[in-house]
């Protein structure tokens, strides 16, 4: 038998058929029963809730019990139990449960990729209602509470399902539905946010700017209020870009693909049955081309990594961390000392994508190791090579790519001379010898039909063969075919005119390509010039960004060494990057942080090319002044260990005295580089004093971020009674009344620890209010975040765990929007530990959720934390073999060292002494409390006060404290 709640209340037999049920009393009271289904009723209840005026008796409600029970045809479906009734039926077969049960599988499927699912569970889950919830039982006020949870529940799960089919491209159908609901619901800001990407996706921007301003005049109309951080950060995002991490898709080519459809389908069908492809054949051959036509027939989930740029291997596994879209480090503080390496097994462990790698010809050893050493770990990772020579990996399968055959190159030539000279049309045995001097290498065909522009088809060919008359002959080896291309790049260049020369040539300073802005600046050239570079094949515009082709920047960089112009070029490339950070630098810590991140984002291998190069040249001022112009969004990126070495080599050359007029500058490096423990030691004391003298209290610095590094490396460091921890505490604190906003938040964040440490939960409390009110008044979530965790977890100690629970949701918006998957992970584990006393599946959900996240993010830290959660629910649930297994593994990830992990390396050791003394190994149990304790006290309060502090469940605490 079925049930339904979601509109007049009805039952069904299993035929279909409907049970008639009767009168409205008797409606209300099976009603009033299915609200929770299996819960116990109170008669009294019942009696008032059926007939708010009293006029139903104690005999009267047990006699609709009985014409209840006879129109159902089980007396048993009906129980009387204690002072009242309940209905004894599978969740399942009433709507209002299965509702809720489809809705959350839906918005599960929704979180972990699964869109399509996600969307048809939704649909199944809203056909469910028939009408308003509980219909008809007037007067009951269980039954409105019941009506209005459920109303609020139905608009959830139709913004999830809206959501779903925007991100499926659904736009356009969505629109009419979103203005309906915004009409209905003006004041409800996610249906509003959803209608203005609809809008956006469909090239409605204006309307999207007027959904927006009609929110906003709602809100201040009806409530007083303005538009939540989370809207106005939408707004901003649809009138720039989509910040999210996400993996580098192929780049998008603007030009067709001729001559290799059947070599597209033997290497995809070679990727099917080997794990590792290298593409191998000389320079301009097309491997890359070839590589992303293949990547885009792919069935899995495609990441392409461009390792042309790089400098030399060891910034191979960071290279491949920013394709991934993830950063080096959390956004939240003290995610623990890992590898690059590391952090990329963990995210791709249990993975399916294909890793596309190309260009590692100068990267051929560092390349190969990587990919053997993914390979091992990671069962469901593919990995696609460019190289002009094999990566010698044990299992690899190559695929030699050769020149075009001589119809495919005619016809790839007459395709881009369409492309500049429309209507062009040759006699393909015309074509064909031009194509065999260039060896039919698609580069070159490329490079000599850009030419058409301004030759026809007989000049080009006399200059062609005037240039290459080593073009002309047969089969030739590998170093022959280089020769031939470089003829091919010299011939291109010496028809450019001077001022394209020197364009081109100044270009080369760029490493991550350059905005038409940044070209032109440091390239002393106009947008008429860079355009016609593109024309002429010599740069590239993808993503809105040129780029200039490898095998032509070699050319050209021995250009500018020949016209005497590498220093001139690299100091304004440099001038213009530090231009650029600075510019940036107080946007990252505002509101406009999503609209800034990608700009500086795009900049990575511009600043660290730029800082090498001053470094080299002993430009000691133009080093520091960059790293601290981009130390903020190295830190908030999680990047800052890309820029550690040179801050380690540049505090090398400055020695014992911070540059004149530079100290905090200096101090910003000193951070930088503190994971190098010498440099650390030997600056820190300087480094203390510059940093005092920048912020004094009464007058800001220029770099605040430095503050809140300081303290928290100072913190992680040692004692906090330690002097210079107190030092920098100290400096913190006075920043409480400094007119920098940013640094008041944060010395309002950190003064809440240290009134936790003297036990003032509730001066804790109203010190990270105000931090939160800070960080949100400046727009900045990574700061809001932070703050509104410490607030959850003091809510939690004082036993509110449902607001524990709702300021930790509001976190994990903030982090969601800046795509930190890390800090998610974080969040997850403490939103479960506040909810495992109560709720266990739903925290053993969260843990599990937070270690897919930690793998997929290659975060350690929080995945150990995670296995830690799992490990309790483990040890709860009597399975003392996998709680042991869980801890065992979460010992093994827990950075010893670094202060964010010791709750958890204490709560690990004490679970696993829990473990040796529920199998009554009293030894073991001893030991590992013991363990426990001295990790506490490395706080530098006692063993009960430390436990306290850590947030310990008290059955823990009293059992370390005891053994």
């Amino acid at each position: 038998m079925r049930f339904g709640i979601l509109g007049e209340t009805r039952a069904w037999h299993d035929d279909g058929t409907e049970v008639p049920l009767g009168g409205p009393a008797r409606r209300a009271l099976l009603a009033l029963l299915l609200v929770r289904p299996g819960q116990v009723v109170p008669s009294d209840r019942l009696t008032e809730e059926i007939d708010p005026d009293g006029a139903l008796s104690a005999h009267a409600l047990q006699s609709q019990v009985s014409r209840l029970r006879a129109a159902l045809r089980s007396a048993g479906a009906i129980e009387r139990a204690g002072a009242g009734y309940r209905i004894v039926v599978a969740d399942d077969d009433v709507d209002a449960c299965r509702f809720e049960r489809l809705a959350g599988e839906g918005r599960a499927a929704s979180r972990d990729g699964e869109v399509g699912r996600a969307v048809a569970l939704l649909r199944e889950a809203l056909d469910l209602w028939r009408g308003p919830a509980l219909a008809g039982v007037a007067g009951s006020e269980t039954a409105q509470a019941a009506a209005v949870r459920l109303e609020e529940l139905r608009l959830a799960a139709l913004e999830d399902r809206i959501e779903g089919e925007l991100r499926l491209g659904e736009q356009r159908a969505a629109i009419p539905e979103l203005r309906e609901l915004v009409g209905r619901h003006p004041l409800r800001e996610r249906l509003a946010g959803l209608l203005m990407r609809a809008l956006f996706a469909e090239g409605g921007q204006a309307e999207a700017l007027v959904v927006f301003e009609e929110t906003r005049r709602h809100l201040a109309e009806e409530l007083g209020a303005d538009p939540s951080a989370e809207l106005v950060a939408l707004h901003r995002e649809l009138l720039s870009v989509d910040p999210s991490p996400a993996p580098t898709a192929p780049p998008a080519q603007l030009t067709s693909f001729v001559g290799r459809a059947e070599e597209v389908a033997e290497v995809a069908d070679l990727l099917r049955a080997a794990r590792l492809v290298t593409l191998i054949g000389p320079g301009g051959v097309g491997k890359t081309r070839l590589s992303v036509e293949v990547a885009g027939a792919a069935a899995d989930a495609v990441c392409f990594v461009e390792l042309a740029a790089l400098g030399d291997g060891a910034g191979l596994p960071r290279a491949v961390l920013g394709a991934l879209g993830l950063r080096e480090r959390g956004l939240r503080v003290g995610d623990g000392p890992q590898t690059p390496v590391d952090r990329l097994i963990a995210a791709l462990s249990d993975r399916g994508l294909l890793l596309v790698l190309d260009n590692c010809e100068h990267l051929v050893e560092e390349a190969a190791a990587l990919a053997a050493r993914l390979l091992a770990a990671c069962p469901r990772l593919r990995v696609l090579a460019t190289s002009r020579e094999p990566l010698g990996v044990i299992g690899e399968h190559l695929h030699q790519v050769r020149p075009l055959d001589g119809d495919a190159a005619v016809r790839l030539f007459t395709d881009r001379a369409r492309a500049v000279r429309r209507g062009f049309a040759a006699d393909p045995q015309r074509v064909r010898p031009i194509c065999a001097a260039l060896d039919d290498l698609p580069l070159a065909i490329e490079l000599a039909a850009a030419r058409l522009r301004s030759l026809d088809l007989d000049e080009l060919a006399e200059r062609l063969n005037d240039r290459l008359g080593v073009a002309s002959r047969g089969s030739r080896p590998a170093d022959g075919r280089h020769r031939t291309l470089r003829s091919v790049v010299a011939w291109s260049w010496d028809l450019l005119s001077e001022p394209e020369q020197r364009a081109a040539r100044r270009f080369t300073v760029f490493v991550g390509g350059a905005t038409a802005e940044s070209a032109r600046r440091v390239c002393g050239t106009d947008g008429e010039t860079l355009e016609s570079l593109v024309d002429k094949s010599l740069l590239e515009v993808s993503r809105g960004r040129f780029r200039m082709l490898e095998t032509i920047r070699a050319y050209s960089v021995e250009r500018l060494d020949e016209a005497g112009e590498r220093e001139s070029a690299r100091r304004a490339h440099a001038r213009h990057v530090l231009d650029v950070m600075r510019t940036a630098d107080p946007h990252l810590r505002r509101a406009e942080q999503l609209e800034w991140l990608p700009v500086v984002v795009a900049e990575h291998d511009n600043l660290l090319a730029a800082v090498r190069w001053a470094i080299e040249t002993s430009d000691v001022a133009t080093a520091v002044e960059l790293l601290a112009s981009a130390s903020a969004y190295l830190w908030i990126r999680g990047a800052s260990a890309t820029a550690a070495p040179y801050a380690i080599r540049l505090l090398g050359m400055i020695g014992d005295t911070p540059p004149a007029g530079l100290g905090e500058e200096y101090v910003t490096s000193v951070l930088l580089a503190a994971s190098d423990r010498a440099s650390w030691r030997r600056h820190r004391a300087t480094a203390g004093k510059a940093l005092a003298a920048a912020w004094p209290g009464d007058r800001p610095g220029r770099y605040p971020a430095a503050l809140l590094l300081w303290m928290l490396r100072n913190a992680s460091d040692g004692d906090p009674r330690e002097s210079d921890t107190q030092g920098a505490l100290a400096l913190l604190l006075a920043q409480r009344d400094c007119p920098e906003p940013w640094a008041r938040a944060v010395a309002h964040y950190m003064s809440g620890f240290g009134a936790m440490g003297e036990g003032d939960a509730a001066a804790a409390a109203q010190v990270f209010g105000t931090a939160v009110e800070e960080f949100r008044s400046l727009g900045d979530r990574w700061g809001t975040a932070l703050a509104l965790d410490m607030l959850a977890g003091l809510a939690a100690g004082r036993g509110d765990r449902a607001r524990a629970i709702a300021l930790t949701d509001h976190a994990l918006t903030l982090t969601d929007q800046l795509g930190a998957q890390e800090d998610s992970a974080d969040l997850l584990v403490n939103r479960a530990d506040h909810l495992a006393a109560a709720d266990t599946e739903a925290a053993r959900a969260d843990y599990a959720k937070a270690a897919d996240l930690a793998r997929r993010a290659g975060s350690t830290t929080c995945l150990a934390a995670a296995l830690r959660g799992l490990g309790d629910i483990a040890l709860q649930e009597g399975d003392l073999d996998e709680a042991e297994r869980l801890y065992t593994e979460a010992v093994e990830r827990i950075d010893p060292h670094w202060i964010k992990s010791l709750g958890n390396r204490v709560r690990t050791l004490a679970g696993l002494g829990r473990v040796a003394e529920a199998r009554g190994d009293h030894t073991t149990a001893r030991t590992r409390y013991r363990q426990a304790a001295e990790n506490a006290t490395a706080l530098g309060s006692s063993t009960p006060d430390a436990l306290r502090l850590l947030g310990l469940p008290e059955a823990l605490a009293e059992a370390v404290s005891r053994w």
